[in-house]
């Protein structure tokens, strides 16, 4: 997570009013706003990539794949964020303070940072693993090519799979797979 604006306690009306004015993106938790870092070259590539991969995979069926602009809120914890990318399949349910916000997404996905990979890796994946409409969380690795993908099994449980070159990272919340030499072309090994 960033920097806090400030220590204080903002409500979600506070931090929507904040963002609407705001040209930048923030997180939102626990009553504090958190300014998000920009992105490199690479990692905005690596968004595009995975972007792109699912758009292919998932046109014409129920599921529709959203950038990074799309706002997801955790009902249960109050995170409010942006995923790199974000799966939703059906009717999507809007937050009820904000109907820019989705709250039931299928599948997100982070591309790890320097700054964010230990946030992203610990808090940011408990938090998104209350959304009970979640499914996956899937990690794309900034430093070597490697795609993760937690997966919640029939018993409610989270289970965790790695994919390296050569491989296809199976999504089996959705009928997509990301071929990891595919997302990485172009990167340096």
């Amino acid at each position: 997570m960033g920097t806090s604006v400030a220590l204080h306690q903002y409500s979600f009306a506070d931090y929507l009013a904040f963002e609407e004015a705001s040209t930048t993106k923030h997180e939102f938790l626990n009553g504090e706003i958190y300014g998000m870092a920009g992105g490199t070259p690479e990692h905005a590539a690596l968004s595009v990539a995975v972007s792109s991969a699912l758009l292919a995979q998932l046109r014409g069926g129920p599921c529709r794949v959203y950038s990074s602009d799309l706002r997801v809120r955790v009902l249960a914890t109050g995170l409010a964020t942006y995923p790199d990318v974000t799966v939703d399949c059906g009717e999507l349910e809007r937050d009820p303070e904000s109907p820019a916000t989705v709250v039931n997404p299928r599948v997100v996905v982070e591309v790890l940072s320097d700054g964010t990979e230990a946030y992203d890796r610990g808090q940011k994946l408990d938090h998104y693993r209350r959304i009970p409409s979640l499914a996956a969380v899937v990690l794309v690795s900034h430093r070597m090519p490697t795609i993760e993908v937690w997966e919640r099994t029939s018993d409610g449980a989270w289970g965790r799979r790695e994919f390296g070159p050569g491989q296809a990272a199976e999504i089996e919340a959705l009928p997509a797979r990301l071929l990891v030499d595919e997302i990485y072309l172009g990167f340096p090994r």
